[in-house]
């Protein structure tokens, strides 16, 4: 009846305590260079997936199956770095580091929604880049307008469908041990280490949704390589295998930052995490991701620097011809 009664308090006690942020900014003398830099970051993600956006959506050559998928990974990467990046630049002018239970949960919420969202739609995205390679005769049958929007909503559904499941269980767990959270936002395997009581059903449950969020997009995105690479192997000239190449290199680029450090974070055991490795591997999708994205596709696709091209000669701020050289 006491343990009862003790873990009722302990849950009432979670839902009417704020948590305390730990932050980025660990050194005091260094904080002012951070904060310049993480709002620089912030500010070039916003700038540089807005300009995909309106540069797909503005310019009919850009109207591929590829490129609106595209323009929904910029969507996705401009919501989920907004969800946790404002936060920290506001908490570091006001000099503090607390959030709310509720805000906390919300939070979790949408980014659990939004990266969840991301690691479906690029692993559907190595499908694209299978069809155009392996069977470019049935590619615009095999990637209808249909297909894509079929595509684009399996992300979004997975990413809700992980946000929903985990948000619940996640922010039940009592949380009576600590309330300070040594991170920079309110991620899942930080929370975990702050709760108490037994937690067995949720490592199950995260555990089983890690599988789906994580290895099942991961499989097709190894799949479809896999595919590709013996497609290109049978290519005889140099040049048609490098063409070949050069269309997935953006998005293996991609897949490999994000990818790689979303594994780290989720799939290894809580024994070999510390709170600054979790914070590097964390910065490293949640932060850089969103900045690297648009620069790699702008930088190394010739269709998108010939779009921004077109756009500045309609503008009168760029040359009216020769645009095919760029």
């Amino acid at each position: 009846m006491r343990m009862a009664q003790a873990g009722t308090m302990c849950g009432n006690e979670t839902l009417s305590s704020d948590f305390t942020l730990a932050g980025l900014f660990a050194h005091r003398k260094a904080s002012a260079f951070l904060f310049a830099v993480l709002g620089a970051i912030f500010l070039t993600a916003l700038v540089a997936n807005g300009t995909m956006i309106f540069l797909i959506h503005r310019d009919p050559l850009l109207h591929t199956p590829m490129y609106f998928l595209l323009s929904h990974l910029s969507l996705i990467d401009v919501m989920y770095i907004s969800t946790i990046v404002p936060k920290i630049l506001v908490d570091y002018l006001l000099g503090r580091g607390t959030i709310s239970f509720s805000g906390c949960t919300a939070q979790y919420f949408l980014y659990m929604g939004f990266v969840g969202a991301e690691f479906f739609l690029l692993g559907l995205m190595a499908y694209d880049r299978y069809v155009a390679i392996c069977r470019p005769l049935r590619y615009p049958v095999l990637m209808s307008r249909r297909v894509c929007w079929l595509i684009v909503a399996s992300s979004w559904f997975g990413g809700a469908l992980d946000s929903f499941l985990l948000t619940p269980l996640t922010m039940s767990l009592p949380f009576c041990a600590s309330h300070t959270i040594d991170h920079f936002f309110c991620e899942a395997p930080t929370m975990l280490r702050l709760a108490c009581g037994n937690k067995a059903t949720y490592e199950t449950v995260m555990y089983a949704c890690c599988v789906l969020m994580l290895l099942a997009p991961f499989s097709v995105v190894t799949a479809s390589y896999a595919r590709i690479l013996l497609t290109v192997l049978r290519v005889k000239s140099a040049e048609g295998k490098r063409k070949a190449l050069a269309t997935c290199s953006s998005h293996m680029a991609v897949v490999t930052l994000f990818y790689g450090a979303a594994l780290y974070t989720y799939m290894l055991p809580q024994s070999y995490h510390t709170p600054l490795q979790d914070k590097i591997s964390s910065a490293f999708y949640t932060i850089l991701t969103p900045v690297t994205n648009p620069l790699i596709y702008s930088l190394r696709n010739r269709d998108v620097r010939e779009a921004w091209g077109r756009l500045m000669a309609r503008s009168g701020r760029g040359p009216r011809r020769g645009v095919q050289g760029l």
